[in-house]
């Protein structure tokens, strides 16, 4: 998506070990005509797809896939982090390893915001490694829903996340992907 890539040329900060800083459109402060953009993209590349919901996880993916979710008219459910008090109920569980936060999280969505058969898109800001897409499909298939497509607004193509999930028959649709990045000069090559 070229307005992306340009925006990412013109704001995005490498940082050394693969890091993209995009805080100032995409994850702290959100240009939302830019996410509005990116939501109408997705729904042109899953044109033909039955999606009943959009899957996310908490926090940065929430905005990329509100905005998604407008055009694809479908509510959106996340993954949380923690378990408060007011998640009541059953839960569908998994772990997920963090590339930016060098964590592990256990996340949650309640049993009752999944149902068996309905069709799922999971959309995220990032794909790295692909541990939290993996863990997000966990939930889906362990709700026995179905996954229809993953919609990713930045791939780090030079990460193996993708690839990986793309071989295992995931389809997966990234807006941009990043060839490579050098956090010396601050050059970031785009995939096309």
């Amino acid at each position: 998506m070229q307005l992306l890539e340009e925006r990412i040329k013109s704001d995005g900060i490498v940082k050394p070990g693969d890091v993209l800083k995009v805080d100032n459109f995409l994850n702290h402060q959100i240009d939302v005509e830019l996410l509005c953009e990116m939501g109408r993209e997705f729904r042109r590349l899953f044109d033909g797809c039955q999606i009943d919901k959009i899957l996310t996880i908490e926090a940065s993916g929430i905005a990329v896939a509100c905005l998604a979710a407008q055009y694809f008219g479908v509510p959106v459910v996340f993954a949380k982090k923690t378990r408060s008090i007011n998640i009541e109920g059953e839960v569908y569980a998994t772990r997920i390893e963090s590339f930016t936060h060098k964590r592990v999280y256990d996340v949650i969505v309640s049993k009752k915001y999944i149902q068996p058969g309905e069709h799922m898109l999971i959309i995220d800001d990032f794909l790295a490694n692909g541990c939290a897409v993996r863990g997000l499909i966990d939930l889906i298939r362990s709700a026995g829903a179905v996954v229809e497509g993953v919609g990713i607004a930045i791939e780090k193509g030079q990460m193996p996340g993708g690839r990986l999930l793309r071989e295992d028959g995931i389809r997966v649709e990234s807006l941009a992907i990043i060839e490579s990045m050098n956090d010396e000069t601050g050059e970031i090559v785009f995939r096309h």
